[in-house]
């Protein structure tokens, strides 16, 4: 492939800005840069390269990669050409967690042209093809984790002081959400995430101690769908870096335990016209929700199971998706989506119109989605829903836990999928699925995701053998 082709010259950032951002990088102290590109389930890959060589990688000479070898997209075979990234220079930021390092996110190519499995050019696709109809989507998400620690080669929380199991009285567990003491305990950590979140200018609203021991929340400010897809990216790695600095780690797992509160992504959506910037589409006058609002929330309900399969990709995450739990700890219900039906204010829906921002809150989500595909899948969603004019039907605006499935049902409700078999076959048959992913990307995606049901059910769990071995 020829590096300089027409098609890639035009995504190459102008020389000067490249130079202007290299004399910065080393003022700064920065001897290694990190190029990322993201594979197909969120995670960012690269080669960390010298300063000296930062020019060749911002002009699309630096590293290749074999992508189809890693990164869970085997359509081609080892005699294929490589694939190279073209860095995003509006991306470089110093890597506050070590400042000798810079990092940039990467848009794939392959033999001039955009990859079709990068996730990233996914969401510039979709971006771009909303754009053509007039509209612009902006997007905030909510990430949970959990933090823990290693105690004689176990998981443990990080931030719990009643005795560990078999190691003394465990009393009855109290809610840990918005918990004073166990927030001043986590301040170490805390405070540092808050100093980089405010470094980076992400406009951190609060951190939360959140539902489930040792869970938290950060708040932060809305921004167009390709910046928050790297800002959750990017936030996934930072921290796990700052944890690694306290002595824990971060798992975006959404049900680490039974009794653990569900660690959810919820993705809050609205949109502008391109003709009308800074002009939020769902809001209405008086300060009442304006009409398109309900046909977006239409499109995203149509669509709903395969989004779903995407927001929500793995067999953990629909553990989370039920409304009571055995064993709980802090309540008695999980405040997780279950059906597929909006509401106002309505937590147990999974789509919400919040009563304090004009935005469409979708609840089933979680940490380990790839955020450039759901947001892909939401942007085309919703779009489809305001130019078809698509009718959602009545809100639903009662408590779903205590509803009957046909008392749903006749409200207009659906299940959201309970399991990742039923997600999966939805996003197989879901058109704009392929639309938005693109064939080979989906292919990829349906293989990938029977399989790892396939190996789920091959597996003898704990649950299985309680359950069974003495009773037969």
């Amino acid at each position: 492939m020829n590096a300089t082709s027409p098609d890639m010259t035009g995504a190459l950032p102008p020389i000067e800005l490249v130079r202007e951002a290299k004399s910065k990088l080393a003022e700064a102290g920065v001897r290694y840069v990190f190029s990322c590109w993201i594979d197909l389930f969120g995670v960012p890959k690269t080669k960390p390269v010298p300063l000296s060589d930062f020019e060749n990688l911002c002009l699309g000479k630096g590293p290749q990669f074999a992508v189809h070898s890693i990164s869970f997209v085997p359509e081609l075979t080892p005699a294929d050409s490589d694939q190279i990234p073209v860095p995003d220079l509006n991306t470089l930021t110093v890597c506050p967690w070590d400042r000798s390092c810079a990092w940039m996110f990467a848009d794939l190519w392959w033999e001039d042209a955009p990859y079709n499995l990068c996730p990233r050019q996914v969401l510039r696709r979709a971006v771009r093809d909303a754009a053509a109809k007039g509209f612009v989507g902006y997007a905030g998400i909510e990430p949970e984790f959990i933090v823990m620690r290693w105690h004689d080669g176990r998981p443990v929380k990080a931030f719990d002081n009643d005795p560990l199991p078999d190691e003394g009285v465990r009393p009855r567990r109290q809610a840990f959400g918005y918990d004073i003491e166990y927030t001043i305990d986590s301040m170490g950590f805390l405070g540092s995430l808050i100093d980089i979140l405010e470094e980076l200018g992400w406009g951190l609203k609060d951190v939360v101690a959140e539902g489930a021991y040792s869970q938290f929340e950060l708040d932060f400010t809305y921004t167009d769908v390709l910046d928050m897809a790297d800002r959750l990216v990017f936030l996934r790695v930072l921290l796990k870096e700052v944890a690694k600095k306290h002595g824990m780690f971060v798992t975006f797992m959404p049900k680490p335990t039974v009794g653990d509160w569900r660690s959810g992504a919820h993705i809050n959506y609205s949109m502008q016209r391109t003709d009308a910037p800074g002009v939020n589409l769902f809001e209405g006058a008086g300060g009442d929700w304006a009409s398109p609002v309900y046909n977006a929330v239409g499109g995203l309900l149509r669509h709903g199971s395969a989004l779903t399969a995407i927001a929500c990709p793995t067999v953990n995450s629909y553990n989370g998706l039920v409304p009571r739990v055995g064993g709980f700890e802090g309540g008695t219900v999980t405040w997780a989506p279950t059906h597929m039906t909006y509401g106002s204010n309505n937590r147990s829906c999974m789509l919400r119109l919040p009563q304090n921002r004009f935005c469409i809150e979708n609840r089933a989500a979680d940490m380990c989605m790839n955020p450039y595909l759901s947001l892909a899948m939401t942007t085309a969603a919703t779009v489809a829903g305001v130019v078809d004019d698509i009718d959602p039907g009545p809100p639903l605006n009662r408590d779903l836990y205590g509803l009957s499935d046909e008392e749903i049902r006749a409200g207009g409700g659906r299940r959201l999928p309970r399991n990742l078999l039923e997600a999966t076959e939805a996003l197989r048959a879901d058109p704009l699925a392929a639309e938005v992913l693109g064939p080979a990307m989906l292919d990829s995606w349906l293989r990938y995701k029977t399989d790892e049901w396939e190996r789920y059910h091959q597996a003898v769990t704990d649950w299985e053998v309680q359950e069974y071995l003495r009773l037969y």
